[in-house]
């Protein structure tokens, strides 16, 4: 190389040195902080977690568990903050009574379950599980009539609610799952008449919900996708059939239904 090119590749990496030491060290792009987010949980005993047992002392009369989807969930995740106003029997206007006051315009995300108390799932479960097919399908049939009647209604009023105290809040309704797999494994108890009637209403019951919730750009997930195969009848059940020594729990999902049933719905669908 000649001396003149030597020079002059000398004084290109002279400058080159200067520029970087006037810019300053070279850094990484620092990474999108990403804010934590404030979680409200509401809703009735499926939301509560009735029957996943674990029960906290505080509020003990709504039965709310440490094993139930929302505790899990914020476990899991660590919201900035977590709000758990689920209630065992809790209908739309308790909902809207007793449950809204943690929301706020900062929540991020709102979870609940609610439309099976006010429809009087707990009356037409304890009509069918005592021996009458024609009641148990008149208490059906009458549960149906007010999810197509009064229950939109109910359900717009909530929903209604919820958006305004929470306008920027992702909203997640969680359905309900079949209470039973048809032709199983239960050898006795309900016809597999009532158990199809049941189930249909429970079709019903969640086609007003996702109708009502999607009227509101609410997000629906659907259990009846994530029990299936493990409805009552099934040989691995993650729902309580009747329970004589704790009716409470009766027709709730157990432990493995809320961490392998509803979490999976919300962690995919918040």
């Amino acid at each position: 190389m000649s001396r003149s090119r030597i020079a002059s590749y000398a004084a290109s990496l002279l400058l080159a040195a200067a520029a970087c030491t006037l810019a300053g060290p070279v850094r990484a792009p620092a990474a999108p902080s990403v804010e934590a987010m404030d979680y409200v949980a509401l809703g009735d005993s499926y939301s509560a977690g009735v029957g996943a047992g674990s029960y906290f002392t505080s509020g003990a009369d709504c039965l709310r568990s440490s094993l139930a989807y929302p505790a899990l969930w914020a476990a899991a995740h660590a919201p900035a903050s977590f709000s758990f106003t689920a209630c065992n029997g809790a209908r739309t206007s308790d909902v809207i009574a007793k449950q809204l006051g943690p929301l706020s315009p900062r929540t991020d995300l709102v979870s609940l379950t609610v439309g099976g108390s006010d429809s009087g799932f707990t009356g037409v479960m304890a009509t069918c599980v005592l021996p009458g097919t024609k009641a148990c399908l008149s208490a059906v049939a009458k549960a149906r009539s007010f999810m197509d009647g009064t229950l939109p209604g109910d359900l717009d009023r909530l929903y209604s609610a919820i958006r305004s105290k929470a306008p920027a809040a992702h909203v997640v309704v969680l359905g309900y799952p079949h209470l039973y797999l048809l032709h199983g494994t239960c050898s006795g108890g309900l016809a597999d008449t009532e158990r199809s009637a049941l189930n249909e209403a429970v079709d019903e019951l969640n086609s007003v919900i996702a109708e009502r919730a999607a009227g509101h750009g609410f997000t629906f997930a659907d259990a009846r996708t994530s029990f299936a195969g493990h409805e009552i009848c099934s040989s691995t059940p993650w729902l309580h059939s009747v329970d004589w020594l704790d009716l409470t729990v009766s027709y709730h999902p157990t432990a493995p239904g809320q961490s392998l049933g509803y979490l999976p719905l919300l962690t995919g669908a918040a």
